[in-house]
């Protein structure tokens, strides 16, 4: 499993720990990763993801899943979080083409 946060690809940054007499050793910055359970509206079901804590603020800031993965890019999305967007996309379009007849 990569360290990576499957809504923003937030990931492993490198860089160094500088001491007090300016040695440089290698480090790594990890993300801050949670694995929590969100609940998409559309579909009316929940889903497990790996995000980061930054990311579990927007999608709360955004008003829930479907809407952050609305407005998402799909290009720095996971394979999980790609197939979940086109999901709701065709929920809440079917949604909508029904309300509307």
């Amino acid at each position: 499993m990569s360290r990576s946060c499957e809504l923003t690809g937030k990931a492993v940054m490198s860089g160094n720990n500088v001491s007090h007499a300016n040695n440089k050793t290698r480090r790594r910055f990890l993300p801050n990763l949670v694995q929590v359970t969100l609940i998409s509206e559309a579909m009316n079901q929940s889903v497990r993801l790996r995000i980061s804590a930054n990311a579990l603020r927007s999608v709360e800031h955004r008003g829930g899943l479907d809407a952050f993965l609305a407005k998402a890019d799909a290009s720095e999305l996971s394979p999980k979080a790609r197939l979940l967007k086109k999901q709701i996309a065709k929920k809440t379009a079917e949604q909508t083409e029904s309300a509307a007849a």
